[in-house]
């Protein structure tokens, strides 16, 4: 429990069997309920989550939104939900700077901005700061939202992420959050978090198919948006 609130953790993972010990080690004490939803890992990943004590849940179909969803609907009782990659790239001692946020001053989600912390040299690809960049700029252009990054370390209050009503089963999951987020004119704020180098291959930037299927979903998902929203108003984030 952070200042009173029951906080909720779910990682999505994908053959995270090296670093899945190291994230869950590094969780914080508070934190009330962890849940690793894994995407249909054929290593020893879910053995080494149960090993560490954490829930494990497997979701019923393959992509980085569905795994998500399976984690979120294996929750019981939590206030906010933070949500935390199973590869080791994030910090988790750095979840205080998400969750606080919204515990002490009524924000409702709170997105972890690489750019705006310390990016360890190799951690993200030429490609990932190029279509990071395009998206937010897409999204600046067709809402006056400044977004700085789309980053999956994030957290949200328990019930504005009900309120957001989130479907994206695969790469358009981030991103479909923070246009939502606009849409119900929730109260976001970008705070800084540091990123490392992740262990093992990404399953996205790791691969150019798997770069191009996101690009593709991330961009697709902002255009399909804007064509059935496009009087969507203006709102400026918080800085933190």
């Amino acid at each position: 429990m952070r200042n009173t609130a029951r906080i909720g953790l779910v990682i999505p993972t994908l053959n995270e069997a090296d670093a899945i010990g190291l994230v869950l080690a590094e969780v914080p004490d508070w934190v009330d309920q962890i849940v690793v939803a894994d995407n249909g890992s054929t290593d020893r990943t879910v053995d080494v989550a149960q090993r560490l004590g954490a829930k494990t849940v497997v979701a019923s179909r393959l992509g980085y939104g569905a795994a998500c969803l399976s984690g979120i609907a294996a929750l019981t009782d939590c206030d906010v939900i933070v949500f935390l990659d199973g590869d080791y790239s994030d910090y988790p001692q750095q979840m205080y700077r998400l969750v606080d946020p919204i515990t002490t001053d009524g924000v409702q989600l709170v997105i972890g901005s690489r750019r705006l912390g310390r990016c360890e040299r190799g951690s993200l690809t030429l490609p990932q700061r190029f279509g990071n960049w395009l998206a937010c700029w897409l999204i600046w252009q067709f809402w006056s939202v400044q977004y700085t990054d789309l980053g999956p370390f994030r957290a949200i209050d328990a019930n504005a992420l009900r309120q957001i009503g989130m479907k994206d089963q695969a790469f358009g999951w981030t991103v479909e959050m923070q246009l939502r987020a606009i849409q119900e004119k929730l109260t976001v704020r970008e705070v800084p978090v540091d990123y490392r180098a992740r262990i093992g291959v990404s399953k996205i930037s790791g691969t150019i198919r798997g770069t191009v299927l996101a690009g593709h979903a991330i961009i697709g998902t902002i255009i399909r948006t804007a064509v059935s929203d496009w009087r969507a108003p203006k709102r400026w984030l918080q800085k933190p």
